[in-house]
């Protein structure tokens, strides 16, 4: 569903800046295509504050070494990916006011209203993209087993492609059930005589489900720890235990101190 979200940005929301004013100065037009461009720019300006002041900051009262968990940072995406489908429906509803009042309701009608009426949903997009994305990265290489945690790139652009797919299902979908019974349907051609905004809070309800589905897998999931060393480390502490009781000589082994740092404690919280 996050990839299903992200599709968006790069399919209605520049079907939206086509029907815009694309003026920026006297002589230059903005191609809608670019504002895809603030979506990294904002993801690099949130991984640097993430990084160099709310992992600090928080730090000291969750006493993380991450700051917040993994799953915890997944669900901040998630539940931005909410806000972002809310605000392009804002954004929409806005729009279409403009063409009303100006009776502009042609396909290639351009309306007097600025293509950077879009850019907060771009915006908000890029910063889910620093909590999910980097999230889902975390979760594949830290929670997998040793010699399967280079499936993790596989697994991340797997879920962007089913995203897409998932994406273009809800689109057809949506589009021919409202068009029964003679009415006009949400998604035409011509966005200036659509309801897109009505599209935006069917996706903001369906991202809305899909954290709530999310929050009770966390709450069972048991973050996973080293069982190589774990293991290891359970066998020199018996072994210790077998000299002391029958005194038979050993290999010198490591002290108990390095092993108990290299065993890991799992958190159970979100």
């Amino acid at each position: 569903m996050p990839s299903t979200l992200m599709i968006q940005s790069t399919t209605l929301f520049i079907k939206q800046g086509i029907t815009l004013d694309k003026r920026m100065g006297p002589h230059f037009d903005i191609p809608p295509a670019c504002l895809t461009a603030f979506i990294t720019i904002f993801m690099l300006i949130s991984i640097v504050v993430y990084d160099r002041v709310f992992v600090p900051v928080i730090r000291r009262y969750t006493k993380n070494p991450r700051g917040i968990t993994m799953l915890q940072r997944l669900g901040i995406g998630l539940v931005l990916h909410v806000f972002i489908m809310v605000t392009a429906c804002l954004a929409e509803r806005k729009r279409l006011s403009v063409a009303r009042e100006n009776g502009l309701f042609g396909q290639h009608d351009t309306l007097p209203l600025t293509i950077f009426i879009l850019l907060p949903q771009f915006a908000l997009t890029g910063v889910a993209d620093n909590f999910v994305d980097i999230a889902k990265m975390e979760i594949f290489y830290d929670q997998a087993p040793e010699g399967m945690k280079s499936l993790g790139t596989a697994y991340f652009t797997t879920s962007l492609g089913l995203g897409s797919f998932l994406s273009t299902v809800l689109l057809s979908a949506v589009a021919n059930i409202t068009q029964r019974h003679g009415h006009k349907g949400w998604i035409l051609n011509n966005l200036n005589t659509s309801r897109l905004d009505y599209y935006y809070v069917f996706l903001a309800i369906l991202s809305l489900l899909n954290f709530l589905f999310f929050v009770v897998v966390a709450k069972f999931y048991v973050y996973n720890v080293d069982v190589t060393q774990n293991k290891y480390g359970l066998e020199m502490i018996l072994a210790s235990t077998q000299e002391d009781k029958y005194g038979l000589q050993s290999t010198p082994q490591p002290d108990a101190k390095s092993w108990e740092n290299k065993i890991v404690v799992p958190s159970a919280s979100l």
